[in-house]
């Protein structure tokens, strides 16, 4: 694997109050923080590891406890200076932070103290856009989990972005400079699983014309992530459990071993504590996926982060394409937040790019956005909706002998779907065959 920049740990000194928020946040953006309160007997001590940088908290300050906090970082001239509150206070400071202290704030110091780190950018947690309780915690995680090289299960819904967590912590590991694969298990067709993920040998089965290098090989010194994990048939468990247990594969059609570097992040939506319980998951597969877990919490659940993102998505398009949309009026603002964003993230991306391309006003209302109709329909029709899902999928199942594969084939929808709709619709496969 080739020589990546070492990662060395950042420490904030804050000298002052910092709030539980606040906290929160620099945890977020993976800084250890020591706090000074009193300037008298305090003295700084710096570990020749750390990246440092101080932060002067000026909002209930006077000028005594100012100038007494300056004199205690005198000797440490070289250090990183940042302030907040307080205008009159502020000379000499590197960076003037306001309130409320932020993310994107803080990421921005990040990058002035360690400016070869590419902690930001459209690869990095910032594709990760939330100031929520819940991101700060999923950044946090981030920060935590990416420097140590141990597989990762993400976890959330569909749309919930567990393909840019797993782009964020391969781009803030050491791995960053290598390949970054991303497979999607329930697209692969069932009779290529094991040469696409694995590669094959000439003549190994019909049709294989060539050697193929399989994509666990081509991710080699780098990150792949297997989204959908859950829906990965059982022979492909086998050997993807040798990958992890021995670092070692065999081409399909070969018994010579290949060793290879690979930091495996998988993801699913669906329970696979359950599957592993209904014989669907190889329970020893599991426990060495799930050796750290990060959960993406739904888009209902992230409070104000729908109306950031929204924002953020329309800013994005604008850079893109000619539109006239600039905003959103107090109506779409209104739906924004009512409704309940069952595609997530995913779906407000779709709903805004679409509105800011059909709408001739420069203020997207809750009409561009279709959201009048998506959160007032009545619960008699939704009650119908749901009614007619599961008859579908139940009488599918039943025309195809209960064979998920041939199910998933006829509803044109990959297996995981099925297991997740029979979940959903509290349909037990086991006592619906018996």
């Amino acid at each position: 694997m080739a020589a990546v920049p070492e990662i060395r740990p950042r420490c904030m000194i804050w000298l002052g109050h910092p709030s539980s928020q606040e906290r929160d946040v620099l945890a977020a953006a993976g800084w250890d923080l020591r706090v000074i309160d009193d300037p008298h007997g305090a003295r700084i001590g710096l570990r020749g590891s750390d990246r440092v940088a101080a932060l002067l908290d000026l909002r209930h300050a006077d000028a005594a406890w100012a100038e007494a906090m300056r004199a205690l970082l005198a000797p440490h001239s070289d250090l990183p200076l940042v302030t907040l509150g307080h205008e009159e206070l502020q000379a000499g400071s590197l960076l003037q932070l306001s309130e409320p202290l932020d993310l994107v704030q803080i990421q921005k110091l990040a990058q002035i103290v360690d400016g070869e780190r590419p902690l930001c950018g459209s690869k990095g947690t910032d594709c990760l856009v939330g100031s929520s309780t819940a991101m700060l915690a999923v950044h946090a995680s981030l920060q935590k989990f990416a420097p140590v090289d141990l597989s990762v299960l993400v976890t959330g819904e569909t749309g919930t972005g567990k393909e840019l967590a797993a782009r964020a912590l391969h781009e803030m590991s050491a791995r960053r400079g290598r390949s970054f694969i991303a497979i999607n298990c329930g697209a692969l067709p069932a009779n290529l699983v094991q040469s696409e993920l694995f590669g094959h040998e000439k003549g190994s089965f019909t049709g294989a014309a060539s050697r193929r290098i399989g994509l666990f090989e081509a991710a080699d010194g780098g990150t792949i992530f297997l989204d959908e994990i859950g829906d990965l048939p059982l022979d492909a468990q086998t050997n993807l459990l040798r990958v992890l247990q021995e670092g070692t594969l065999e081409r399909v059609g070969s018994h010579h071993s290949i060793r290879i570097d690979v930091r495996v992040v998988a993801a699913t939506h669906i329970d696979l504590e359950d599957a592993v319980a209904h014989g669907r998951f190889r329970q020893d597969l599991f426990y060495r996926l799930d050796v750290l877990r990060l959960h993406m919490p739904p888009l209902r659940e992230r409070g104000n982060d729908v109306e950031l993102l929204a924002k953020h998505f329309l800013a994005e398009f604008r850079e893109q394409h000619r539109v006239r949309a600039r905003g959103f009026d107090a109506s779409a603002r209104r739906q924004l937040h009512s409704h309940r964003w069952p595609g997530n993230v995913r779906e407000l991306l779709n709903r805004v790019r679409r509105a800011a391309v059909v709408s001739e006003n420069e203020l997207l209302d809750a009409s561009a956005l279709q959201l009048q109709d998506a959160t007032s329909a009545g619960d008699g029709l939704d009650e119908v909706r749901v009614h007619a899902e599961r008859e579908a999928i139940l009488t599918t199942l039943r025309d195809s002998g209960f064979n998920i594969s041939e199910c998933a084939r006829r509803l044109r929808v990959s297996r995981v779907t099925v297991y997740r709709l029979c979940k959903k619709h509290q349909l037990e496969l086991e006592a619906l065959r018996t």
